[in-house]
């Protein structure tokens, strides 16, 4: 088998490009002698929440710890069911599981792959549901916004707690507002890949709620208000600060990264528009979408994809089975009352093309012709 001249994505090229600046964070840290929880920390997390729009920012050790601790501060947890979808990371539905909640599996608007709200509206009217939806968590996958304009105000008319899962949409925005802004709570995974990575892994919760960030900040060190006394139980799920130091430095150049995710969007977009049956991504109005992944869909993927491997060019599959198929929820997690034959439909047909924003012009042109010369 060839192996890829072009990477699907390439988070090393991300650390040469800011190689003085995150070598000189580091070794600020390593001199400092202070490794959890200082300056760096609250430094990242008050930078981010700031860059984001909201008031508080909490780091924690990674993004799944980001979503359970979220569902936890929220006050969700044994007896509740919490709304999400099967075409997502299995984080998303693994953290509702650790927090002690059901998760309810919904479909996805087949274009732009998040939450349906008609789903979403079906399932608050659902006999074995009503009145147990504590939180609904939609996933802005691939950099785009899910349907906040429908989903929250659903949420709010059946007293749910609203939880971004904003794992792949640093920067992204709707209605001119970043993500992250506009439930009770956001989560964010800082994995090497994302469009804010850090160099092994991270997570940071963001909110406006004071409440809620007392009680993220106390859960994510054993409970603790006072130190070595834990006043209710909690976890070890803090954010290093050498990780902390070197995201400082990434997220000063994210929105000119996140531009050049778009315009080599918009190089694949213009160079493979009307290629047969080649699904290219849907942009919903009113949202920026940052590419974290650029997602085509196509009723032959497999034998595309293996085309593009002898081409030399890397793709990935997000994701090739869906949760509610995989052996550790099938027939045992519920599902949403209509089924979910697009989200089952959408992962035999998408395939994850190469981006990163150090891919070049050279590169790009030539994904797309191998792309057209393999549909």
């Amino acid at each position: 088998m060839t192996t890829p001249t072009i990477p699907q994505t390439d988070p090393r090229a991300g650390y040469l490009e800011q190689r003085a600046g995150i070598d000189a964070a580091v070794s600020r840290v390593l001199e400092g002698g202070w490794y959890i929880l200082g300056n760096e920390v609250r430094n990242f997390e008050a930078e981010f929440a700031a860059y984001t729009g909201v008031r508080h920012g909490v780091g924690v050790a990674n993004g799944t710890d980001a979503l359970v601790l979220a569902l936890k501060a929220a006050g969700v947890g044994r007896g509740d069911v919490v709304a999400t979808v099967s075409h997502t990371a299995v984080a998303t539905v693994a953290a509702i599981e650790i927090a002690g909640a059901t998760p309810l599996l919904l479909d996805i608007d087949p274009a732009t792959y998040t939450m349906d709200p008609a789903e979403l509206e079906r399932a608050f009217g659902m006999p074995e549901h009503r009145g147990r939806i504590k939180a609904v968590i939609p996933v802005h996958l691939y950099g785009q916004a899910a349907d906040l304009d429908r989903i929250l105000p659903l949420a709010r008319a059946h007293g749910a707690k609203l939880i971004e899962d904003c794992a792949q949409c640093h920067g992204a925005t709707l209605n001119e507002r970043r993500l992250g802004t506009f439930g009770d709570v956001a989560c964010f995974s800082l994995y090497p890949t994302k469009n804010l990575g850090a160099f092994g892994d991270g997570g940071c919760v963001v909110t406006n709620d004071d409440g809620i960030a007392e009680s993220l900040r106390t859960l994510r060190e054993y409970g603790w208000r006072a130190r070595y006394v834990s006043d209710v139980p909690g976890v070890n799920s803090r954010l290093d600060e050498l990780h902390a130091a070197m995201l400082r430095v990434k997220l000063a150049v994210l929105d000119a990264d996140n531009s050049r995710r778009r315009a080599i969007a918009d190089r694949y977009d213009s160079g493979l528009a009307g290629f047969g049956r080649l699904g290219l991504p849907a942009r919903r109005p009113g949202a920026e979408h940052v590419f974290h992944q650029y997602v085509v869909r196509s009723p032959r993927r497999d034998s595309l994809r293996a085309a593009l491997q002898e081409r030399g060019v890397g793709t990935n599959i997000h994701y090739p089975v869906p949760i509610h198929e995989q052996p550790a929820y099938r027939g045992r997690v519920p599902l949403g009352p209509s089924g979910l034959a697009a989200t089952e439909q959408a992962a035999r047909e998408v395939l994850s093309l190469p981006m990163y924003p150090q891919l070049s012009a050279d590169q790009a042109e030539r994904v797309v012709r191998a792309v057209a010369e393999s549909v």
